[in-house]
């Protein structure tokens, strides 16, 4: 039986909840992502500036923890920052771990 911390990371979100993209304050991409299994797709499309814009500010672990509750994989995102992973690294970095995360937690 799935936990409800567990049960919730894997959730779809409103739209209101989303994490939407941006390369820079304003410079909205036009990619979001509503649950972590289409965060992690979008990882792997999205712009690479938007992944080191919102790595650096601690963004997508503060969505991961906030909205999908899942303090594990927000604490790991946050791992990568003192790493200072950019470009195409940073991109491979986050895709594996929010990918094992989602297989964990699918697999429950």
């Amino acid at each position: 039986m799935k936990n409800e911390s567990e049960t919730k990371a894997l959730k779809t979100v409103s739209r209101e909840k989303a994490f939407y993209f941006f390369t820079s304050i304003g410079n909205y991409t036009g990619e979001s992502a509503a649950s972590l299994k289409e965060f992690m797709e979008k990882i792997n499309t999205v712009n690479i500036k938007s992944l080191e814009f919102h790595l650096y500010r601690g963004d997508f672990e503060k969505w991961v923890a906030e909205v999908l509750e899942d303090k594990e994989l927000a604490e790991e995102i946050g791992n990568l920052r003192p790493l200072n992973y950019s470009g195409k690294t940073l991109r491979e970095n986050l895709l594996n771990l929010v990918a094992k995360r989602f297989k964990e937690l699918a697999e429950l």
